[in-house]
């Protein structure tokens, strides 16, 4: 036994938006005639259930102008009226509309309101409940901030270590050179040793008459003491 789908519906003055609510349809059919009649038949799972609708619409459509999107979760359907009017339900028969054809809020607006309400363009998927959530996939421009990985120039700035180039930080030992100059110039102003090369050059030379002399004397000088 055949199954009905849920119907989703929504209108502008020249418009009517139907969107098929059926997961993992398998060749959907629709059919379009001019006074406003709307069949669909799918089937749906391994045992092929059997899912269809035939309604006939309040008014009549321009099937040459209306457009119909088939998908395996939704079938999306921008329908042309003949005649730009607001109409005051979606099927022609009096009463209460059958439990599977539902108002679609998401796209939905009170006549009062239409030139206020943004203009949609057909299958205009930001109106479908749930789908609006797809805008949010701008957020995916956030990965620009793959370009963020230049942020690797946050890593720790080693010039900042310039410092260990102070290795010059490490005592400065050239200022002890300041002790061993000061002990040079005291060496400097110490007089200078005579080697005994020198003394003996600095005295003056004996002549051989002095000599003989200086000998004489000390041979007298002895051979008095010898006599005492």
């Amino acid at each position: 036994m055949a199954r009905n789908p849920e119907i989703l519906w929504a209108q502008r003055s020249d418009k009517v938006y139907l969107t098929v609510e059926l997961l993992d349809a398998k060749t959907p059919e629709v059919k379009l005639e001019p006074e406003g009649r709307f069949t669909f038949e799918a089937t749906v799972g391994a045992n092929n259930q059997k899912f269809e609708v035939d309604l006939e619409l309040f008014g009549a459509i321009d099937v040459e102008k209306s457009t119909v999107n088939k998908g395996q979760r939704h079938t999306l359907l921008v329908l042309e009226k003949k005649e730009q009017a607001w109409w005051p339900r979606l099927l022609k028969a009096e009463g209460k509309a059958p439990k599977f054809v539902k108002v679609d809020w998401n796209k939905w607006v009170d006549e009062d309101e239409e030139d206020e309400a943004p203009a949609m363009n057909n299958f205009d998927m930001g109106g479908m409940g749930g789908m609006g959530g797809m805008g949010g996939m701008g957020g995916m421009g956030g990965m620009g901030g793959m370009g963020g990985m230049g942020g690797m120039g946050g890593m720790p700035d080693f010039s900042a270590l310039g410092g260990m180039g102070g290795m010059g930080g490490m005592p400065d030992f050239s200022g002890m050179g300041g002790d061993d100059e000061e002990d040079m110039d005291d060496e400097d102003d110490m007089p200078e040793l005579e080697t005994t090369e020198t003394a003996a050059a600095s005295e003056p030379t004996k002549t051989h008459v002095e000599l003989k002399e200086e000998t004489g004397a000390q041979e007298a000088e002895a051979g008095e003491a010898a006599k005492i």
